[in-house]
C-alpha cells in the first residue's frame, strides 16, 4: 500500500487564505449555531413557563373574589353617579 503526500500550495489550507467554499462552509455552520443558540433560549422560555411553582387553584379563587369585592364596591360608591347619569340620558332621549 503506497501513500501519496502532495506538497503543493493548493492542497496546504493551513497557510493559505479560505477559499471561497471553506467561507461558505464556516458561513454555514455560524448559522447553524446562531439557530442552535435561538431555539435554545425558546426552550428555556417554554420550560419556565412550565415550572411547577405557579398559583394553585385556591389562589386563583382568592384572587377573584378580591377583584369581585373591589367591583362592587366601586360600584357601590359610584351608584349615585351610575343613576344620575342613566336619568340624564334617558331624559336626553325622550
Amino acid at each position: 500500500m503506497t501513500e501519496h503526500f502532495t506538497t503543493s500550495s493548493t492542497h496546504n489550507s493551513r497557510f493559505s487564505a479560505p477559499s471561497s467554499s471553506s467561507r461558505s462552509v464556516l458561513a454555514r455552520r455560524k448559522a447553524r449555531l446562531t439557530q442552535r443558540r435561538e431555539v435554545n433560549q425558546v426552550l428555556r422560555f417554554f420550560k419556565a413557563l412550565k415550572r411547577e411553582e405557579g398559583q394553585t387553584m385556591a389562589e386563583y379563587g382568592v384572587v377573584l373574589a378580591v377583584i369581585t369585592i373591589a367591583v362592587f364596591g366601586a360600584l357601590a360608591l359610584l351608584s349615585g353617579n351610575i343613576v344620575t347619569a342613566i336619568n340624564r340620558v334617558a331624559a336626553y332621549i325622550t
